[in-house]
């Protein structure tokens, strides 16, 4: 018969081995470019297969084309009965121009208790976080609770389409049993005062809806009157949507997260008054205005070849993001806010996700956390961006975002997403294998 792990048993802790070797892991891996797309993630996904099998693991690398790489591992459980747990991060990276960084983006040197390059919190940390843990777990003869997948992807950072996507599409069989899987974007602290700190943990995601808009017009002389000019037009109707506030659409765990800090912080979250009661919440004011509502913004711009032609079409692209469950109110009122002569086709466009903040995952998740920071309170959270999660999601996989990131106060975790100066804190990448050990033999 199947069972669910007893949290009072006791669980063996993770090793100084593991806590020390995360940080060389984590820098070995920043030293791979795999910017995307300038770059490919082979080299990197051959030295992730050889470091699991130094102890024993083994696994199998992807290639969707060439260069494209992911590396799939299955570690048993104690529990083969339950569904196995995935725990996925991406090898790929955003490009990152050394001109303006303090030190080269892709040395992985070690500088004021930090770990600096391309990836260190987007998502190197995590897979090197995974790979000590996976190791400790192979060299100390430790089983996690039931059986795992982890699962080591391409192309992230471009939507996954050489990655998670097409594994989803061509390969589900690699997933065969897996019903619950954990990933970036949540599970790191967000400091509420000195000393207590918020660890949001995904539940949800916004939707993407990027866009191509086009105008078309007459073409003409620079010179000459023209009310049908495609770079008017769309300009007026980019204007329009960049200057588009949407309404505030309360979503579940936004509203979880704001009461827990309200209580923390001994106010009253109203409601019926969010900006007031926002008002009292300091710094999760500005953290929780991201996922409030839908939003849209002009990215990119493309018209004409000469100055005193104008063209007769003009193109434009438009970052537009939706809450679970509101994706036809933007669609509705980007549709509103376009010019007659302005029409608009996908460029990407992706599911929202959400699932309940509930279970044995969600209280292993929580423990590992409380029991590494006492003052540390876990909170659902919707992820303002997307993540490989959203592919697997077609699978029926139930997924988080959870990475288990002690972040100093004040450091501004945010801003260094696909930012300068990139870096993680050393100790930040120990606390995550102590936590990732207490969860895999809890989950």
């Amino acid at each position: 018969m199947s069972t669910v792990p007893d949290p009072a048993a006791p669980l063996a802790p993770a090793s100084e081995e593991a806590q020390a070797e995360v940080v060389d892991l984590c820098a070995e891996l920043i030293r791979f470019d795999t910017s995307n797309p300038t770059s490919n993630e082979r080299a990197s996904a051959d030295w992730v297969v050889g470091r699991l099998a130094e102890v024993g693991i083994a696994s199998e690398l992807i290639e969707s084309a060439p260069g494209r790489a992911s590396v799939i591992a299955r570690i048993a459980g104690r529990d083969p009965e339950r569904g196995a747990l995935m725990v996925h991060g991406h090898l790929d990276v955003v490009p990152a121009d050394a001109s303006e960084w303090q030190v080269p983006p892709f040395s992985g040197e070690i500088r004021d208790g930090y770990l600096w390059g391309r990836g260190a919190i987007d998502m190197k940390d995590t897979v090197a976080v995974m790979l000590a843990t996976a190791r400790h777990f192979a060299r100390t003869g430790t089983r996690p609770s039931r059986d795992l997948v982890l699962a080591f992807l391409a192309d992230e950072e471009a939507g996954g389409k050489f990655g998670a996507h097409w594994l989803v599409e061509h390969r589900p069989e690699l997933f065969a049993g897996v019903t619950e899987a954990i990933g970036e974007g949540g599970g790191f602290s967000f400091a509420l005062d000195d000393t207590r700190r918020l660890y949001p943990i995904e539940n949800a995601q916004r939707g993407m809806a990027w866009m191509e808009l086009t105008a078309t017009g007459r073409a003409g002389h620079g010179s000459s009157p023209n009310d049908e000019n495609a770079v008017t037009d769309l300009a007026e109707s980019l204007t329009r949507i960049g200057r588009e506030t949407f309404p505030i659409r309360l979503i579940e765990p936004v509203r979880a997260l704001l009461e827990e800090a309200a209580r923390l912080y001994g106010v009253e979250f109203d409601e019926n008054d969010i900006e007031g009661s926002l008002a009292k919440l300091g710094p999760v004011s500005d953290f929780m205005q991201v996922v409030l509502r839908n939003s849209a913004n002009p990215t990119m711009f493309n018209a004409g070849y000469q100055t005193n032609v104008i063209p007769g079409k003009a193109t434009a692209r438009v970052d537009g993001r939706f809450l679970p469950g509101h994706e036809q109110e933007l669609i509705d009122t980007i549709d509103k806010l376009l010019l007659p002569s302005v029409s608009r086709e996908w460029v990407n466009h992706d599911i929202a996700m959400e699932t309940t903040f509930d279970g044995p995952l969600v209280d292993a998740m929580c423990d590992a956390v409380r029991a590494e920071d006492p003052d540390g309170h876990p909170v659902p959270y919707c992820n303002p961006g997307g993540t490989d999660a959203k592919a697997f999601t077609h699978l029926g996989i139930r997924c988080f975002g959870f990475k288990g990131l002690k972040l100093p106060h004040d450091l501004d975790y945010g801003r260094l997403f696909h930012g300068v100066d990139e870096r993680v804190p050393l100790e930040g990448l120990r606390f995550g294998v102590r936590v990732m050990t207490r969860l895999w033999q809890s989950c």
